[in-house]
């Protein structure tokens, strides 16, 4: 398991700050694992550099390429806990085993600065941002059809057969909360996803 120092500075920076002060309203992306999350947000931070991605903790072990601070700040069990305790994450959620949460400080600290603020988490983690912050703007991104999430899940080819069947399965219960959330995006351009999240992040 990577190292459980994570850098406080970067988890806690702003966490005396409410929420109700913040200058910018908060958006979450949310939707079935294999929509396309990943690869709309690293467009949108290719071609919007000005908008701020929140750096999520997990106890799931880094993928190759992976770097700790970037993708993830990895941390163990203990660390996890710890930060729980404290009250420094906005949200968190197990899934497949692993523990990923969204550390509070920095997130409040740049709504608070007008930064345009957004965050990739899962159904649970958007529903707890619901509770914690309820002006926040919920979008869905939905996939084109229920086929090609699936054909796109398992041409990641990097899971076991159960863990995609898990995901598949979370996935069914995802896909009929879409209703809970402000908007859809489908996924059928990532261009075009970007287009519409940058001008609700820009609004």
């Amino acid at each position: 398991m990577p190292s459980s120092e994570t850098p406080s500075a970067d988890i806690s920076a702003g966490s005396d700050i409410p929420p109700e002060r913040s200058g910018r309203r908060l958006t979450v992306l949310s939707g079935p694992s294999g929509v396309g999350k990943s690869t709309v947000v690293a467009e949108l931070r290719r071609a919007h550099p000005q908008v701020w991605l929140s750096v999520s903790v997990t106890t799931r072990r880094p993928r190759p390429g992976e770097t700790h601070g970037v993708e993830y700040f990895f941390a163990d069990d203990a660390e996890f806990d710890r930060l729980i305790a404290a009250g420094e994450l906005l949200e968190w959620a197990e899934f497949a085993g692993n523990r990923y949460g969204t550390p509070r400080g920095p997130v409040v600290e740049r709504l608070a600065a007008g930064v345009p603020t957004l965050l990739e988490i899962d159904l649970q983690g958007a529903r707890q941002v619901r509770e914690t912050m309820p002006d926040a703007l919920l979008v869905f991104l939905a996939p084109p059809t229920w086929e090609e999430l699936e054909s796109r899940l398992r041409g990641r080819g990097t899971e076991p057969e159960d863990v995609i069947a898990r995901r598949l399965e979370a996935g069914l219960v995802e896909m009929a909360a879409e209703k809970e959330f402000d908007l859809t995006l489908v996924n059928t351009s990532v261009q075009e996803v970007c287009r519409r999240l940058i001008a609700l992040l820009s609004a």
